[in-house]
């Protein structure tokens, strides 16, 4: 049994909803599991694996995801890592790998951490859910890249049979 450590920066619960979905599959493999939002973190020395996912809003991550893994460096260097993005564009198939998704290559360059294990998820588009601004920010995001823009639209990306390959991959690491 491994001690795995899921953290998640999640602006409308979609990272969240996917660490969630991780932590049930991995403790179903018997490791035991704890979940947090990166803000309230616990010690990362007690784990034997930390996985981070965060999302992205209005084309970045959030910069709390970047001074945690500067504040956290050597002990994520020091431990099976891993890092999840989920994006509303990861919904296209030519990026929704690590090696083609902008934001997972954008994230790549901004930091000296190296996870061992790296995915990209489709998010979820929820108009309804949305503030006014944020709802008109995506619908002209969404415009430019041929997306669905009706204010009604609630369509969730997320790849659950990727979700649970990456949980996998988690278990094996």
């Amino acid at each position: 049994m491994k001690k795995i450590l899921i953290i998640y920066s999640s602006v409308h619960g979609q990272t969240q909803k996917i660490a969630t979905k991780l932590a049930q599959q991995l403790i179903g493999l018997g490791n035991s599991v704890v979940t947090a939002d990166i803000k309230d973190a616990p010690a990362l020395n007690e784990f034997d694996k930390v996985i981070v996912g965060a999302s992205i809003r209005h084309g970045k991550h959030n910069p709390r995801l970047y001074e945690f893994i500067e504040k956290h460096q050597m002990v994520l260097a020091s431990k099976v890592s891993g890092f999840f993005s989920v994006s509303l564009v990861a919904r296209k198939p030519t990026k929704n790998t690590a090696e083609t998704n902008p934001y997972m290559q954008a994230f790549l360059s901004k930091t000296t951490w190296r996870p061992q294990l790296l995915r990209v998820f489709g998010g979820n588009l929820n108009y309804p859910g949305y503030n006014t601004l944020d709802r008109n920010v995506i619908r002209f995001i969404m415009w430019l890249t041929k997306g669905p823009t009706d204010p009604v639209t609630n369509v969730e990306y997320t790849d659950w049979h990727k979700v649970i390959e990456f949980g996998e991959q988690i278990h094996r690491a």
